[in-house]
């Protein structure tokens, strides 16, 4: 006997993610079976798996958020990926919003707020509340760059300004420093960034831990727009152009971070689970 599990696809400037909406609880989500649907040649293909749960009665959230990424690891925070759950969850009718409504979702990271700006067409824009990055360093490494910075934003982050990304060997730097870094930790996001093209804008490539290059990565613009600041590179409102698109991030006064970006349906498909 088999079950049909329904998932949708979205993607958020090009970071792509399958989607369970699953707030009666009825799916449990395996690393196996995000291996097999994240899988580009034998399933779906995605940058991970994202499961929105029930949220704990009297909470105030609309849903709890489970990411594994392709690898079938657990993540903790996906500041794209929770963009697409929210678009997903509208969407399917099983969280009714509109332009201008605020929905509150609990993550490993801690409880994370989208605010709705736009809904039209299978797209969506939406600026989440990220929580306080956390800032450590600096260490300097002028073979890899002109320096380096770890930030935390609910899941750990290198980010390592110069060379200019488009002449990094990602695939080869990165997980190399994610370990090196991260190996008490199980490995680190890592951001090769450069400065411009314009005033308060970052030019932006990242590996993720668990998935490799991906086009896009929510925390991973947050994490480099707060070390460029730090570092007083840039200023509170930074944009963070990526591969797949750019990501709006504002450092508030009081610490807190705010990420807006798109997301867009591409459809649906569903999965056999024996």
């Amino acid at each position: 006997m088999t079950a049909t599990m329904p998932l949708a696809k979205y993607e958020g400037l090009g970071n792509d993610f399958l989607v369970l909406v699953d707030l009666e609880g009825s799916w449990p989500v395996s690393a196996e079976l995000a291996r097999a649907v994240c899988d580009r040649h034998l399933g779906f293909g995605a940058d991970g798996l994202v499961r929105g749960g029930p949220a704990e009665a009297g909470s105030g959230d609309k849903m709890t958020f489970e990411l594994r990424n392709a690898d079938g690891g657990e993540a903790e925070m996906s500041g794209n990926g929770l963009r697409c759950l929210v678009h997903a969850a509208i969407d399917s009718g099983a969280l009714p919003a509109r332009p201008g409504d605020s929905i509150s979702v609990l993550t490993p990271a801690g409880r994370r707020t989208a605010h709705v700006r736009e809904l039209h067409d299978g797209w969506m824009w939406a600026s989440t509340e990220m929580g306080t990055p956390r800032v450590s360093g600096p260490e300097e490494r002028c073979n890899v760059g002109h320096g380096q910075l770890l930030v935390d934003v609910g899941n750990p982050h290198l980010v390592v300004l110069g060379p200019h990304p488009e002449t990094v060997d990602v695939a080869a730097l990165g997980p190399a420093l994610s370990q090196e870094v991260g190996a008490a930790t199980g490995g680190v996001n890592v951001e090769f960034v450069a400065l411009g093209p314009g005033r308060d804008e970052l030019t932006m490539r990242v590996w993720e831990r668990g998935v490799g290059e991906t086009l896009a990565c929510g925390t991973g613009s947050v994490a480099a727009a707060a070390a460029l600041h730090h570092w007083g590179r840039v200023g509170a409102k930074v944009t963070v152009n990526q591969p797949g698109g750019a990501a709006e991030v504002e450092l508030r006064p009081d610490g807190a971070a705010l990420l807006s970006g798109p997301s867009r349906r591409v459809g649906l498909c569903s999965w056999e689970v024996p």
